[in-house]
């Protein structure tokens, strides 16, 4: 016996899409993963930024090159040495406060050869 409102088929289409009336209208192809660069690859900048933000201070680092899922694993790892908070938004990591050194330091430990202030 089987439960109501369950379907005892599994669904081959995993689109959110129901019903269009558009009749042009295709399903968009799925993004391919940018390929992430080594870390001596990787030309990244650090800049110390207050503008649009009330007055405080974050120090930002941009330039990566490679997957969003990369790029989130720096960002906490950057986050988790610094001992703050922060985000990965638009392409950029974002660090609350001044710690341009630390970044620096951390980034040539780790072997991002190409990092400048």
């Amino acid at each position: 016996m089987s439960k109501k409102g369950k379907s005892n088929t599994t669904s081959q289409n995993s689109s959110p899409l129901v019903y269009s009336t558009n009749p042009n209208y295709m399903l968009p192809k799925e993004e391919e993963s940018a390929l992430t660069l080594a870390p001596a690859e990787q030309a990244l900048k650090i800049i110390l930024e207050t503008k649009h933000r009330a007055g405080k201070t974050v120090t930002i680092v941009y330039g990566f090159q490679g997957s969003l899922d990369d790029m989130n694993e720096l960002g906490k790892a950057l986050k988790n040495f610094c001992g703050t908070g922060g985000s990965v938004k638009d392409g950029e990591i974002i660090i609350q406060g001044d710690h341009r050194q630390k970044i620096f330091q951390y980034l040539k430990q780790k072997g991002y050869a190409k990092a400048k202030l």
